[in-house]
């Protein structure tokens, strides 16, 4: 069963012993800047760690990182996907109905979620988000010198989603610390979630207000989850829950997920020439930049039940943290792993999840990754780094928060 049993339906293994114990520090800055050497050590400790500094079990191979995101009811969401656990301490805000939420309860916000964000909204959308794709890059190559990062992963995606949401334009600059503050929530009380909660205040108040029906753009997103209180699928008090959730998972992921491309393309030359020769390759770009560099990197569950991975057994009420990133560049999955390969099919990657609880703004994410680089391997001859790349910190997220670049 992919290296997991649920111990309550067989008798104890006879030969059972304790994982492999590794003191790391997964919220460490050290981790931060440099993750891969590590997610390589913890792969091959064994199918399941003991992380003894948060007292938590890790699994870092793809086989057991998928089986975990799909086994919703053994590993569940609902006591949180960060290192609090929701039964025993008080969450930071209204649990995401989404996220943090488990099936039955989770499937009703889902539902509404996955029709308003469905395929045939993405067709809808392809048109504007594509004219404001080669806005955006027309605007750049006149100034040449660029951030790669806030003008253009942050600038593109903020230039239009907001608006398909129904956001006013005043006050979107609390969007992405918001997000940040959101991802950062998830790990432990380090200066990282400290400093974040510390400087919430603005970031929360905007982002309940502009949560609220009459906030919203009668023909948004936004709109559309409200609308749905109208017909039973919700509540009035869930309404703002769900478009908060849209806020956060729309936003900085994508964000994440473009700068990474961006990056990615930038230092290999041999991969930059194959998009601009064949430009329909862009949303394979992007898909590999996700696996390549998992925007989001980790996220925890807890066991509803004692269950056997890798004949190691994980107590009941235990948190267990999957590397994502590590996960993602597992050789026992991937060929040649550590390869920016946009020809590669990445399907499968975790980097938007998996199972039920999958990224809600997946669609959403691949549709501006996809134009973005399209418009840019139509245009752009060449992107060169012309400065040093400065890395943004955040307990869940990797990305950069400067890339300084030549574009032309």
């Amino acid at each position: 069963m992919n290296g997991i049993q649920d111990t309550t339906a067989t008798a104890p293994m006879a030969a059972q012993t304790p994982p492999p114990v590794s003191d790391f520090d997964p919220f460490s800055m050290d981790f931060f800047r440099n993750p891969f050497p590590v997610h390589e050590y913890l792969r091959n400790l064994g199918p399941l760690i003991y992380l003894s500094a948060y007292d938590v079990y890790a699994v870092a191979r793809y086989q057991e990182v998928h089986r975990v995101l799909h086994d919703w009811e053994t590993f569940c969401s609902s006591r949180g996907v960060g290192l609090s656990d929701f039964a025993k301490e008080k969450p930071w805000r209204a649990p995401s109905l989404v996220l943090e939420k488990d099936p039955p309860e989770h499937d009703r916000a889902r539902q509404v979620l996955s029709k308003i964000l469905s395929p045939v909204t993405m067709k809808k959308l392809r048109e504007s988000f594509q004219a404001a794709a080669e806005r955006k890059v027309d605007e750049l190559l006149a100034r040449r010198s660029i951030d790669g990062i806030t003008d253009l992963a942050e600038a593109f995606p903020m230039s239009v989603f907001p608006d398909a949401i129904g956001v006013p334009s005043e006050g979107r600059e609390h969007l992405l610390p918001y997000a940040g503050l959101a991802f950062n929530a998830f790990g432990p009380s380090n200066e990282l979630r400290n400093e974040a909660i510390a400087k919430a205040s603005p970031h929360i108040a905007y982002v309940t207000e502009q949560c609220q029906k009459h906030n919203l753009s009668p023909t948004g997103f936004g709109a559309q989850i409200h609308a749905a209180v109208d017909t039973g699928q919700i509540t009035a008090e869930e309404a703002p829950l769900l478009v908060r959730s849209l806020l956060t998972a729309g936003i900085d992921t994508t964000v994440n997920g473009i700068g990474a491309a961006i990056y990615a393309l930038a230092r290999f030359d041999d991969q930059w020439d194959a998009l601009k020769a064949e430009p329909q390759l862009a949303r394979a770009a992007f898909e590999e930049a996700i696996r390549f560099e998992s925007p989001v990197q980790t996220f925890f569950r807890t066991t509803t039940r004692d269950v056997e991975i890798g004949g190691h057994v994980v107590p009941e009420g235990s948190k267990v943290l999957m590397f994502l990133g590590a996960a993602n560049r597992d050789p026992r999955h991937w060929s040649e792993p550590d390869t920016y390969d946009i020809r590669r099919s990445a399907s499968g990657h975790v980097g938007f999840g998996s199972g039920v609880h999958m990224c809600v703004g997946q669609l959403v994410a691949r549709l501006e990754g996809e134009l973005i680089l399209g418009a840019l391997a139509r245009k752009v001859s060449r992107i060169r780094i012309t400065g040093e790349p400065v890395r943004a910190f955040n307990n869940t997220l990797r990305g950069l928060k400067s890339l300084p670049l030549e574009i032309e």
